[in-house]
């Protein structure tokens, strides 16, 4: 009778596959061979969660195709497809393709026959085959991306357009002064119609639309139900703030990490500098003793003066919609299906004691009259989000590098096919692992 149930398990997977509702899986309470969990962390009493995988190279990034496979992106190691058994846990993995220089971005178009993916300096594409599980057909889609400290190209498909690409690129170094200026193609998020491509892909610098610039390090980027984009920003390091001659310490506090409203790809904002490397934005108003109008959320420079102070950026910059503590480091972002919550994944800060970050956050969102979507939470909130899994004791995580930790370092996030479990990554190098999470 194994062999009959095996067959009717088979068969049902097999439907799932044809149908056109999304595959569904059961949420697994342990998965058989995969290691208990490198690191001790804390979920809220609303979520489950369960380890799926283990002696991961650096997994970078989770997608899923429509058959409710899903695909990594193994930083320094290149892609690979995981599918899954009636238990919910991972049944196979295939290598789809093997390249080093692959770090960060991948995403795939609505109707699940392009993939993109990227290095530090070049997008690709592929033909995908959900079935066959292959790539084929690598074409360049851009090029010429310049380098700095900043590496990962965060590429994301526009889910209301398919021929449009998103490329996220931040700047070469802490203060990249240059990138007032769009044209130096660093700090800065573009549009490319892959429609339009020339025959050897777009130049970065000099091709495609800006949908936003002056944004230091926009790592993470989601569309909300309306297609419109959020962005998630890695804000400055070792900050002072020099007043007439005076320069005080401020890095513990400040700036705050950003959630920015990009707007919508196929209609860019009338304004899109949003402020780097000149306006940043209040964590904590008390280390700003100079300016006690400033609260959370508040736009600020590092060194006021007659020419240029704190008030000049209201109506130049575009300030964050909310804001979030100091070097968590933002890296992953998406909605759940109704666009009732942003979940992002914040891997940790280096440049504080104790540290922070460590966790993915559950931000509500809710739709206004006007029929678009924001934060429930004021700009100029503290409290706009929820902690929902995290690092046990975060105050104590040393994270010497980007992948280095005695903690884990929590990057990609993913809502599977029917939006029903929500699959994180931690590409700590000393174990990539990925869990899965359901709400109870």
């Amino acid at each position: 009778m194994r062999w009959l149930a095996k067959a009717f398990a088979v068969a049902a997977l097999v439907g799932q596959t044809l149908s056109q509702d999304p595959p569904t899986f059961p949420f697994p309470t342990s998965c058989s061979g995969v290691d208990a969990p490198r690191y001790a962390y804390t979920v809220d009493s609303g979520w489950q969660v369960t380890k799926i995988a283990s002696g991961l190279r650096q997994p970078r990034t989770i997608i899923f195709d429509n058959a409710g496979h899903m695909l990594v992106l193994q930083a320094t190691s290149g892609i690979s497809v995981h599918t899954f058994g009636p238990d919910g846990c991972i049944n196979s993995t295939k290598t789809l393709v093997q390249n080093s220089g692959l770090n960060h971005g991948l995403s795939l178009t609505p109707d699940g026959k392009t993939l993109y993916a990227s290095s530090q300096t070049t997008v690709w594409s592929w033909t995908y085959d959900q079935a066959a599980l292959t790539l084929t057909g690598q074409k360049t889609v851009v090029s010429g991306i310049g380098q700095g400290i900043h590496s990962t190209r965060t590429t994301v498909v526009s889910p209301k357009n398919p021929n449009l690409i998103l490329v996220s690129v931040g700047a070469a170094s802490n203060w990249d002064n240059p990138t007032i200026d769009p044209s130096v193609g660093r700090a800065i998020v573009k549009i490319f119609d892959v429609s339009k491509a020339p025959a050897n892909g777009y130049s970065f610098n000099s091709q495609g639309t800006v949908l936003g610039y002056g944004l230091r390090n926009e790592v993470a980027l989601a569309f909300d139900p309306n297609g419109h984009v959020w962005g998630a920003e890695n804000s400055g390091d070792d900050f002072r703030r020099t007043v007439n001659g005076q320069s005080t310490d401020i890095h513990i506090d400040n700036p705050a990490e950003e959630l920015n409203y990009l707007g919508d790809p196929e209609a860019p904002l009338a304004n899109t500098w949003f402020g780097y490397p000149t306006c940043f934005t209040v964590w904590e108003p008390s280390n700003f003793r100079d300016n006690t109008a400033l609260k959370t959320g508040s736009q600020f420079v590092v060194s006021p003066n007659s020419t240029f102070n704190d008030a000049s950026c209201d109506g130049k910059a575009v300030p964050p919609r909310l804001s979030f503590p100091a070097h968590m480091a933002p890296i992953t972002n998406a909605f759940d299906p109704a666009g009732t919550n942003l979940y992002i994944t914040f891997h940790g800060s280096w440049d504080r004691q104790p540290a922070q970050g460590y966790f993915v956050a559950e931000v509500p969102f809710q739709k206004n009259a006007d029929g678009n979507y924001e934060p429930v939470a004021p700009a100029d909130s503290k409290t706009g989000y929820k902690n929902i899994i995290g690092a046990q004791n975060p105050g104590s995580c040393n994270s010497p590098s980007l992948t280095m930790s005695t903690c884990w370092r929590l990057a990609g996030l993913s809502w599977d096919p029917a939006g029903e479990r929500l699959f994180i990554s931690s590409d700590n190098q000393a174990q990539g692992e990925i869990f899965v999470l359901k709400k109870k």
